[in-house]
């Protein structure tokens, strides 16, 4: 299958893919719910992906079992509630909850026993390389006095063994929570004893041994360590049976939408979430039916709720075994790239603003440069107010803290806090309490709708004249994510983008609907009007004869009249090329549906997050006189309808270019990565050529060359645009 979408024209789908349907039925979307499961297989298949390094694939392993926990704890969790409610609307596709939660029970347990399988091969290949997740069996006596004593020094103190009878109710595991159970026999009377024995989250799941004969690198299962230490906690008794478990809660959230103080409720839902109802229990196959039953009953799990696992419980703590030691089993270094405009300008980034727009692609350059604006604000006697929102950001914030330094200084600070930024809550909370004690006005947007938006200004009084900075992100201020997510960040003085802006935080902040935005589109009130009035324009086009064409690169896509819209487009003529990581509902390549549109997802070393959209306008793709956008939002229900989001306008041709013939251009060119989706919702590995270097790879390719815009005096020589190189 053919992924180089620059470079190619649509090819005829094969027929058995093509599912036979009505064009205006319900099975023209693809399920949600299944789309994100198809989506997890393809992590999970980078993880046996032999060109991926080595702990690289542990890694792939790791965020495949992570992405499937919250998706129980969340979407299926959601899914169980509308059948308790007995609730039976349909979705999108025609299909009742009910159905769906058969077809997902069926699928995840699918997916885990291949993660299973996949562990089995990855623990021996990584054996091969002389890293070893070792047993009991084979430690040294040496050993098993270095284990007995971290035992006793670093887990022992925070282990609490609890008989489980009458006077001990079955204790409390939270969400996620690892659990070992036993089967005990008195030694001395012969008595029967059951016990549990939480694992606190706070431990490392992998233990580090001194390393073995010829440098082999050891790792001592905590569960191990403590089957091997169980006469420290329960002297006296012989093991009869025992069993490992782990639990998934519900762990949506459901707050008053009338709540007088939408802190103090969400950090009542905060602590109900916790104690969410078990979804989900996964415990050692082997394991006596006895203590299985016993476990379930407890914590009140039907049995088709209960996963018996024979291989590792929780594949996410894998994670702990991608070390450094091992530089050529690891993906080489990157250091991101600094913008050499702010260079040419000695670090001040509203004198590189002001010389035009810039945009910064990270994780390729550096986000540091998002987090100096704030600082360089905070601290600049000629600021004289900050507007900032917050969804996600790290716990030691420096851009809260650059917010809080500026406050205290006199400035005047708005932060809009998003509470409603899913288990990222707590920390929301604690920063916003931190920037009211500083002294910053701090809002909590709506009640029924998320602020997604990614939004900074700063408003510098210059010549007497007020000069409005403005970034707008496709992603968080959250400088960790940062260096794996990609994403875009537009820096403009343009007096229409801050204008625009600026009514949006008061939409935000006051309720008062932006009138006359000119340059920025705002979700749930133009932003969807404007995709739409874009798809039309473009069909209009093609039914006129002109070239027609749409670029769209997304997380998520899944939403009725948008897709409705693409399809329409396509009959039109329109060709469509969607590059969407995760979720989509779409089914391209149907005769007289979709035959127009294709679809790929890019699943590599980062993480796609950026939005863009590109309109030919009548002059096909790539093309000057396109129409580009940066959006805060994919094309789904909750994005388009129910969040404050943004669609900004690409004005200065520098950024339009490089939006078009380099980031747009090297995702639909890439091979290297790419699957294609095919019209019955099977995602399709890209053909792969004979030789590895004819193989394109998006995230090389930004890796190796700089970015057009932001290079100053540098110039942008080296900075190749693939468009041109497809035309030659």
């Amino acid at each position: 299958m053919n992924a180089d979408f620059l470079n190619s024209r649509p090819a005829p789908v094969p027929a058995e893919y093509i599912p036979g349907i009505d064009a205006a039925s319900p099975d023209r979307f693809i399920n949600r719910e299944l789309s994100w499961l198809a989506f997890n297989w393809r992590v999970l298949e980078e993880a046996d992906n032999t060109s991926q390094p080595l702990l690289e694939r542990v890694r792939f392993l790791s965020i495949s079992g992570s992405n499937l926990d919250e998706f129980y704890t969340v979407r299926v969790a959601g899914i169980r509630a509308q059948i308790r409610g007995g609730v039976e609307t349909r979705s999108m596709d025609g299909m009742t909850p009910s159905q769906q939660l058969a077809r997902l029970n069926e699928g995840c347990a699918a997916l885990m026993r291949a993660q299973s399988e996949t562990w089995g091969r990855l623990k021996d290949e990584l054996e091969a390389a002389n890293i070893h997740v070792v047993g009991s069996e084979g430690l040294s006596d040496e050993d098993r006095a270095l284990v007995e004593q971290h035992f006793l020094a670093q887990v022992f103190p925070v282990l609490t063994p609890m008989a489980i009878d009458p006077a001990h109710p079955f204790p409390f595991i939270p969400n996620a929570g690892l659990a070992l159970v036993l089967n005990l026999r008195r030694r001395r009377d012969d008595e029967a004893l059951s016990a549990l024995l939480p694992i606190p989250g706070q431990l490392d799941r992998f233990y580090r041994l001194p390393d073995g004969p010829q440098g082999a690198v050891r790792f001592l299962p905590l569960e191990t360590m403590i089957e091997m230490s169980l006469d420290q906690l329960f002297y006296g008794y012989d093991v009869k049976g025992r069993a490992i478990f782990r639990i998934l809660r519900d762990s949506d959230l459901e707050v008053e939408e009338e709540a007088e103080d939408l802190v103090r409720e969400f950090e009542t839902a905060l602590k109900r979430r916790r104690r969410g109802e078990v979804i989900r229990l996964k415990i050692s196959a082997e394991a006596p039916e006895q203590l299985k039953q016993k476990i379930a009953t407890a914590l009140s799990v039907a049995r088709d709720e209960v996963i018996e696992v024979a291989g590792i419980i929780g594949v996410s703590d894998l994670s702990e075994l991608v070390i450094d030691d091992f530089p050529e089993l690891r993906w080489t270094s990157y250091q991101p790239r600094m913008p050499e405009r702010v260079r040419d300008h000695n670090g001040d980034i509203f004198a590189a603003i002001r010389q035009k727009d810039m945009l910064l692609h990270h994780p390729y350059e550096s986000f540091d440069i998002v987090v100096n604006f704030i600082q360089q604000a905070a601290r600049d006697p000629d600021v004289v107010a900050i507007k900032q929102t917050l969804y996600r950001t790290s716990n030691q914030s420096p851009i809260v803290q650059a917010l809080c330094e500026a406050a205290e200084d006199g400035k005047s600070v708005t932060a809009l806090v998003e509470l409603k930024a899913r288990f990222d809550e707590a920390a929301n909370i604690r920063q916003a309490r931190m920037l009211e004690r500083a002294g910053a006005q701090v809002v909590f947007g709506f009640v029924d709708w998320k602020t997604h938006a990614k939004i900074s200004t700063v408003v510098r009084r210059e010549a007497g004249e007020l000069v409005t900075y403005t970034h707008f992100g496709t992603g968080n201020y959250h400088p960790i994510t940062a260096k794996i997510y990609t994403d875009l960040s537009l820096f403009t003085c343009s007096p229409a983008h801050g204008r625009d802006a600026t009514k949006i935080f008061n939409f935000t902040t006051g309720y008062a609907e932006p009138q006359g935005l000119e340059k920025v589109q705002c979700a749930p009130l133009t932003l969807k009007r404007t995709i739409l009035e874009g798809l039309e324009a473009e069909a209009e086009h093609a039914r006129a004869g002109r070239p027609a064409k749409v670029w769209v690169k997304l997380n998520s896509l899944h939403e009725e009249e948008v897709i409705d819209a693409l399809y329409a487009a396509s009959q039109a003529g329109v060709e469509i090329d969607i590059v969407a990581r995760g979720i989509c509902s779409v089914r391209p390549g149907i005769p007289g549906l979709s035959e127009n549109i294709r679809v790929k997802s890019v699943i590599g070393r980062f993480l796609e997050h950026s939005r863009i959209v590109c309109f030919g306008n009548g002059h096909g793709l790539p093309s000057p006189q396109a129409k580009v956008y940066i959006s805060s939002a994919d094309w789904m229900d909750r994005n388009l309808n129910r969040r404050v989001e943004t669609l900004v306008s690409i004005e200065n041709p520098t950024v339009h270019a490089q939006i078009i013939d380099q980031v747009m251009a090297a995702n639909l060119r890439d091979t290297a990565q790419s699957w294609v989706l095919m019209p019955d919702g099977r995602y399709v590995r890209a053909d792969e050529p004979q030789e590895l270097t004819q193989r394109f790879n998006c995230h090389e390719f930004f890796m190796r060359y700089p970015s057009l815009s932001g290079r100053g005096r540098a110039g942008a020589e080296d900075a190749p645009r693939l468009t041109e190189i497809a035309a030659e």
